[in-house]
């Protein structure tokens, strides 16, 4: 934890300052992570691949699921084909925001703190002290990555610039993606 009086880090287990002799508050001024224990750009790149290939796969799953069904609840009435392919477009697209966004909010949100490609790569995501970050909070992350994504990819890009190697979403949101 660093020191409220001096800003020094000390260990947990400390009760006294090293540096000041100041009484230490027992687990109430987190320590801030280092840099070094933040994940890279290229890392958080690969993490992204393997979420990509999981939510193609499990979309391409439901889609067809949901394609079958809707073609036979409506086919049968006389509905049009083309009536048919709208409907099932934006219900597919629907459906698909909600996958994705449940996808990357339960699952950072949750005691892994990570998405299934971030788990492959033994990092997790976490508040800017290292704690579990809030459903609200993984909610925040994945709506910021929306500028991330239309500034060209840029707020993306910052995670291979930023000191603490956070891209423009986990700024936005108050979040680091660390070695776990």
């Amino acid at each position: 934890m660093n020191c409220p009086e001096c800003g020094t880090f000390n260990p947990e287990e400390m009760s006294i300052c090293a540096e000041c002799g100041n009484e230490l508050p027992k687990g109430t001024v987190p320590a801030e992570l280092p840099p070094s224990s933040c994940a890279g750009f290229w890392k958080r790149f690969l993490a992204s691949l393997i979420d990509g290939m999981v939510l193609l796969s499990s979309g391409w799953t439901a889609g067809i699921v949901i394609g079958f069904t809707l073609g036979g609840l409506l086919g049968g009435k006389g509905v049009a084909i083309s009536a048919m392919d709208t409907m099932a477009g934006w219900f597919g697209y629907l459906i698909g925001l909600a996958l994705n966004w449940l996808y990357f909010t339960l699952l950072e949100s949750s005691p892994k703190q990570a998405t299934l490609g971030k788990m492959a790569l033994r990092i997790v995501v976490t508040d800017l002290n290292g704690g579990r970050i809030s459903f609200g909070r993984a909610n925040g992350r994945y709506w910021g990555k929306i500028p991330s994504a239309i500034i060209f990819l840029i707020g993306f890009i910052m995670a291979g610039f930023t000191r603490k190697k956070q891209g423009l979403h986990d700024l936005m949101a108050g979040t680091l993606v660390i070695n776990g």
